[in-house]
């Protein structure tokens, strides 16, 4: 199957159906290891063969399509599970855009975006997921449920259930794929966040997201071998990098497995037993503490392979040359240590893919020298997203690898990472001045400083723009947070905290130096109408003002972060 011939990511998935044999069809292709209300079930988890979810979508199509035209958007709230990508898929078949929402939004963000994107359709899991929305939801949105919670609420499998009987009928009509659709057809809104505090819509493309596929198959044919790839994912399906693997599963026709938790992972990899494995740098730092503290317990020849395996790993992924002594201790701790560390992760990992965020060097030669090749990679919601990914066997942990073949990247005069080709997205919903800053002559202006290096890699130095990438790669706007901090009159001015971090921290400027206590209690109001990954855990007062004479801050009154944090970051780094 030729990807530049695929018009559609509907098309992907039903052309990748048609090389399949009818036993091929039945076997499994989705598996829930925490839904336990899917009704297509097996024998252990619950599970989806590719058979059942090209019957889902065809039947969910047909029924959308009976409300909605060409170009409406319908939004997705839902869980990591099958359904997600049986919704997804037949919204784009029935001629709709996904708009899909992350089930951790703050209330004003849902409002924003139900406002924003006008959906004709709402898919909804569960009712906590109802309830966070119902408010915003207008009398002319319909809405369907995944999991039954109310009998006026259309329900998923009554959907299924009216149409099986005559479903032989509908493909004797050839109600099959949309055949209409092309590849700069709008494929979904991801809304992400923006500098003026309200979320922007990256409307991203189907050809966008396809050239995205072809260049991630390209990194990852060599971890391909003779058994077909599995998958273990946690990272929210409304995250752009989510969202696009799942595409480039379909296309390795592999086998996916969706985690139960964040801290189930690790048993849920001894289950899975993946082969390829996405994560954001969060997981990947963790992972390092872990294994760390538990280095740390050993002792005697244990402790002595443990040492080796990382000093003797780190040479190897920095081509250095080892003596033959060297050699042969390294082929021991192969045996003593990496391969008992693979096994822990199910035994069958050939690589772990970083993106949505930087990972830190040490934890990246760390895990490559214990046997757990990371493999790091760059990109944004903008760009469908990946630009960038280190190559199996070519690791250049400081960087973030080659940019994919079906993209352009240079720098510009200014040290910016400019992107060009099809995966750009096809621009802000309802911004276009927004649109117009942002790509230039086809050039999407990233934000981020770097250089390629000599051997072609793209390497990133620092950030042009004030957005927070924190571990979970999740974007932050600091400004809009600073700006509700500053509604309160006792606070003068604030700079928020949290790049590559767990969670975010802030400076305060207050004159009520002493009666913290008033402060706290302002920020934890305004905690409870803040996402989970906006909300403020701890902060510093401090007394001295940001200004243009004490060079904090520019002529046009906009804070100077970098020569903030010159003076505070220790105060800042403390709080973690």
């Amino acid at each position: 199957m030729k990807l530049k011939e695929i018009n559609s990511l509907v098309e992907l998935f039903f052309k990748k159906l048609e090389t399949k044999s009818t036993e091929e069809k039945k076997e499994l292709f989705l598996v829930s290891l925490k839904n336990k209300n899917l009704t297509d079930t097996l024998s252990g988890p619950y599970t989806y063969s590719w058979e059942n979810i090209e019957t889902k979508i065809l039947i969910l199509s047909n029924y959308l399509k009976k409300i909605i035209s060409k170009g409406d958007r319908c939004i997705l709230l839902s869980e990591n599970r099958p359904e997600w990508l049986i919704s997804d898929i037949a919204i784009m078949n029935s001629g709709g855009v996904t708009v899909p929402l992350f089930t951790t939004y703050s209330e004003d963000d849902y409002e924003f975006i139900v406002n924003d994107c006008e959906p004709k359709v709402c898919i909804v899991s569960n009712f906590d997921q109802f309830e966070k929305i119902k408010k915003f939801i207008k009398e002319n949105i319909f809405i369907i449920s995944i999991d039954e919670f109310d009998k006026e609420i259309q329900f998923f499998e009554n959907i299924f259930l009216k149409a099986k009987s005559n479903f032989k009928t509908l493909l004797e009509k050839k109600i099959y794929y949309n055949n209409d659709l092309k590849r700069n057809d709008l494929a979904c809104i991801i809304y992400t966040s923006g500098t003026t505090g309200n979320p922007k819509g990256v409307m991203l493309s189907h050809g966008g997201i396809l050239s995205n596929c072809e260049g991630a198959k390209e990194i990852l044919k060599s971890l391909i071998k003779k058994d077909l790839p599995v998958f273990l994912t946690w990272l929210p399906l409304s995250h752009s990098y989510e969202h696009t693997v799942q595409y480039v599963q379909i296309l390795l026709s592999a086998k996916v497995f969706y985690a139960e938790s964040l801290e189930k992972l690790l048993p849920n990899m001894s289950i899975a037993k993946p082969t390829i494995m996405t994560a954001v740098p969060r997981f990947y730092q963790n992972l390092y503490t872990k294994i760390s503290l538990n280095f740390s317990k050993q002792k005697g020849m244990k402790k002595y392979f443990i040492t080796n395996s990382i000093l003797l790993g780190t040479k190897i992924l920095n081509k250095e040359p080892l003596s033959i002594k060297k050699k042969f201790i390294n082929f021991i701790c192969e045996i003593l240590v990496r391969r008992k560390i693979r096994k822990q992760f199910g035994g069958k990992l050939r690589a772990f893919v970083s993106g949505g965020g930087a990972l830190d060097q040490k934890t990246g030669e760390f895990l490559n020298s214990i046997g757990l090749p990371t493999l790091q990679g760059y990109g944004l919601t903008e760009a469908s997203p990946v630009v960038s990914c280190n190559i199996p066997g070519k690791i250049r942990i400081e960087t973030v690898g080659p940019p994919f073949k079906t993209n352009k990247v240079k720098i510009a005069e200014d040290g910016e990472i400019l992107v060009k080709g099809e995966n750009v997205m096809l621009g802000y919903w309802n911004m276009k001045k927004e649109t117009d800053e942002i790509i230039k002559d086809g050039w999407l202006h990233t934000g981020d400083i770097g250089e390629i290096t000599k051997e072609g890699n793209l390497k990133i130095t620092d950030r042009k723009k004030d957005i927070i990438v924190n571990l979970g790669g999740d974007n932050i706007s600091p400004t809009k947070i600073e700006n509700l901090l500053s509604l309160n009159e006792k606070i003068k001015q604030s700079l928020v905290y949290g790049d590559k971090k767990t969670y975010l921290v802030a400076l305060i400027v207050t004159d009520i130096y002493e009666n913290e206590k008033e402060i706290q209690l302002y920020i934890e109001k305004l905690n409870n109408n803040l996402s989970i990954i906006e909300k403020i855990k701890k902060f510093k007062l401090i007394k001295e003002e940001f200004t243009i004479e004490n060079g904090m801050m520019t002529p046009t009154l906009k804070l100077k972060r970098k020569k903030i944090l010159e003076k505070y970051k220790p105060d800042l780094e403390k709080l973690y």
